[in-house]
């Protein structure tokens, strides 16, 4: 018995490997479901054959998830829609009945050891899976999207602009959030100017892109996504953390569209890092898709439900919501997947001339190393100004109303700079 479950697990990590399966959140998961189905297959086969207590009920769980795993593998994204709604009871109900069906037929205390706790976890995941579904559905009620998705090539992205003025402000936000994490900045700026948020793809109201998202890749989108936007240029570009890297590449690839820029306790670019090997994105990528599926169970909303520094109600709401689904998990690992070419990407630009920068440093928590990097980001530009906000950390900056406020008053100025104030 142990071994059969013991071998289904294997043959779950191995078929996930399988070059046959695509490193799709829906074809993982599909393959997993294949494995697991191997082992209580074994386990039916083989007491019958060789006990004297055959567990004939265990081809239920092997049919329930061998059919499941298959329909996912063959259909993909648009048979996971469907069955996210269909597996929660159909897994619980199965679990019941497995339930009734041991204590009929197994004698052996294996059954509370082994088989009780198996099952628990399968209730326990159908009930994380049913809530999770229908907080979903629930929070897009809730929370509709805030402007307009806009094809940048195979998939939407989400842009909100508002305010008016020029030169229109476009915020990036840090690693792992979205617009709404910006919910101090861009209403405070959109009081004097334009101001457009926006979410990388698989992020916030944005689809997933096939792409890897490198920061040519995000640039590239950005860039895409303000001219079908019909968002002139030139622009003042403000990035918090990764959003950094991001703003860095994009005044690189796109110079004429960028007349300031805003470092927000940017992440350093570094011309020595190096990409990773094509083999090593791809098993990183089913790593991702399978971590990911703690979402679809609700792990995700259970250790994600931080306070977000003194965010705005709204926009905190949309942070948890968003950041609970397996789109914003997975489009976070795949984010950090690709920080090395991201980093070495960033440091394309290495003149700024004379367009107005300011560099914002979080005076909490940032070591020798980080100070001198956030320095060195200052050299860009001859129109520049390095900051060290006391007291902020590298999250308050923009999470946190008071330390929000020292980014919006440096955005504010380097707007003034472009139109000539000072």
């Amino acid at each position: 018995m142990a071994g059969s479950l013991a071998g289904g697990l294997l043959a779950a990590l191995l078929l996930v490997a399988a070059p046959f399966v695509a490193s799709e959140q829906s074809e993982v998961t599909g393959a997993v479901l294949c494995g697991f189905a191997l082992g209580w297959a074994a386990l039916a086969v083989l007491s019958v054959r060789f006990t004297d207590q055959p567990q004939r009920w265990a081809a239920a769980p092997a049919l329930f998830m061998g059919l499941g795993g298959l329909v996912l593998v063959t259909f993909g994204s648009a048979a996971y829609d469907v069955l996210r709604w269909i597996w929660p009871p159909a897994l619980l109900a199965l679990a019941v009945w497995m339930i009734v069906r041991i204590r009929r037929q197994l004698r052996s205390p294996t059954r509370r050891w082994l088989l009780y706790p198996v099952i628990a976890m399968l209730a326990l995941a159908s009930i994380g899976g049913g809530y999770e579904t229908l907080r979903e559905a629930t929070d897009a009620t809730a929370y509709p999207i805030p402007g307009q998705l806009i094809d940048v090539g195979g998939h939407s992205l989400h842009l909100s602009c508002t305010g008016s003025g020029t030169p229109t402000v476009v915020l990036e936000a840090g690693g792992g959030e979205m617009s709404s994490n910006l919910g101090w900045i861009a209403p405070a700026v959109a009081r004097d100017t334009r101001v457009c948020v926006y979410d990388r793809a698989g992020r916030g109201w944005s689809e997933p892109a096939d792409a890897p998202q490198d920061g040519l890749q995000v640039a590239t989108d950005l860039h895409t996504l303000l001219q079908r936007g019909h968002v002139p240029g030139p622009y003042v570009l403000a990035g918090h953390s990764f959003g950094g890297l991001y703003v860095l590449t994009f005044a690189a690839r796109y110079p004429a569209d960028v007349s300031g820029m805003v470092l927000v306790d940017s992440t350093a670019p570094a011309t020595a890092a190096k990409p990773r090997a094509a083999s090593s994105g791809n098993v990183m990528g089913r790593v991702s898709a399978l971590v990911s599926v703690s979402a679809r169970v609700g792990l995700a909303r259970l250790y994600g439900q931080g306070s977000f520094g003194s965010l705005p109600p709204r926009s905190r709401d949309e942070v948890r919501a968003s950041g609970a689904t397996e789109g914003t998990l997975r489009s976070t690992i795949d984010e950090y997947v690709q920080a090395a070419a991201s980093v070495r990407q960033a440091a394309s630009l290495r003149d700024f001339a004379r367009k107005p920068l300011v560099v914002l440093t979080a005076g909490t928590g940032s070591d020798a190393a980080w100070l001198a990097a956030q320095d060195h980001l200052a050299t860009l530009s001859t129109k520049s100004v390095h900051r060290v906000i006391d007291g902020a950390t590298h999250e308050a900056l923009v999470a946190d109303e008071q330390y929000a406020a020292s980014t919006t008053q440096a955005i504010l100025e380097v707007v003034s700079s472009v139109r000539g104030a000072r």
